[in-house]
């Protein structure tokens, strides 16, 4: 069937500026969606017919070769339409387009879209009590990945090129209509990249990426706990295009031989004999940067604790400490002498 004048699709004069060419395939493609006429053959076609003529109009080369010579000036480029997915693969969202959103009045941010971000990584990160009491720097040996040397990226061996995926034509999107709906999705085959490779590069295995090692060192603040996690900025993997990702390091503190932690403050249990509760004495507590000689007070109950301020763990980015809490464990001996026993019976009377 012979075409008709685009013009006349859609309803416009010649002299029609490119501004009433998109109002007035707007309100024809409104009114012919197949999503809004279900099953209505004629709407279909006067749709496609529609998109075809502002395929043409809509650009300005092909609406001067079209002015001049007609529909024959066109044979050679592409202004036909085999079919509605061949709409909906050629324009992609066709509607984002002119509308600012889609059929359904969504609407779309007029920002250009920004460059992927490459991915954040994780690792962790085992640190000593005292790395932790004191603060330490530590390089982290890191697998990532960058652009095939071999193949340059492209994922295809040297010599051979991706080919059109047969299941999209090269789009990268396939178009599934039930009912009301039509949903433009990646294409399941191709990943949505349009190519597919046939002969895939021995040294990335298709993927365009090879393994590489590097070291980031990481300041490790003192004070820090099991559980915390440090972010290092742009230290995570590198795209080809955009910014990196980071890296989080989660830490994990070994625990001390004496020493138990709770939060900023440190406990230590002192074990003291009998007589040292009495009389009093001198016990040592082994801290981190020092030993410390600590005065029994007499008469010192078990399970008594000692607070000395200051001599905890530091508290992350302040100069501030925690506290020291020393509890009191008094020995009883299991076995005296008979000199020892005539002692204590003295005492008793």
């Amino acid at each position: 069937m012979e075409k008709r004048d685009y013009y006349e699709v859609l309803d416009v004069d010649k002299s029609a500026d490119a501004k009433t060419i998109k109002q007035a395939y707007r309100r024809l493609a409104l009114k012919y969606h197949p999503d809004k006429n279900p099953g209505n053959k004629d709407a279909e076609e006067k749709f496609k017919e529609a998109a075809e003529a502002y395929d043409v109009l809509g650009n300005a080369e092909k609406r001067k070769v079209y002015d001049r010579y007609g529909h024959a000036g066109l044979s050679g480029q592409s202004s036909g339409f085999s079919g509605m997915d061949d709409i909906f693969s050629h324009f992609g969202d066709i509607f984002s387009d002119f509308f600012g959103g889609d059929i359904f009045g969504n609407r779309r941010s007029t920002r250009p879209p920004r460059p992927p971000r490459g991915a954040d990584l994780k690792v962790q990160m085992d640190v000593t009590f005292e790395e932790a009491y004191r603060g330490t720097r530590k390089k982290i040996e890191l697998t990532q990945r960058k652009k095939c040397s071999e193949c340059d990226g492209t994922g295809s061996a040297r010599g051979s090129f991706p080919e059109t995926c047969g299941t999209c034509q090269g789009h990268g999107q396939v178009v599934q209509r039930t009912g009301f709906m039509t949903m433009v999705t990646p294409c399941p085959d191709c990943g949505g990249k349009g190519t597919m490779i046939t002969t895939p590069c021995e040294k990335c295995d298709g993927t365009g990426k090879e393994p590489f090692n590097r070291s980031v060192t990481a300041t490790v603040p003192a004070g820090v706990d099991t559980g915390m996690r440090l972010r290092l900025a742009g230290e995570g993997e590198k795209p080809d295009i955009g910014d990196p990702g980071d890296l989080y390091v989660f830490i994990h503190v070994d625990e001390h031989p004496v020493l138990i932690r709770n939060q900023d403050d440190l406990h230590f249990e002192a074990e003291i004999s009998f007589i040292d509760a009495i009389l009093g004495g001198i016990v040592e507590v082994p801290l981190v940067d020092e030993r410390l000689e600590l005065e029994i007070p007499k008469a010192i109950q078990p399970g008594d604790v000692i607070t000395i301020e200051g001599k905890g763990m530091p508290h992350i980015g302040t100069s501030h400490r925690g506290d020291l809490h020393v509890m009191f464990k008094v020995n009883l001996p299991t076995e005296i002498t008979d000199a020892q026993r005539k002692l204590l019976e003295q005492f008793d009377a």
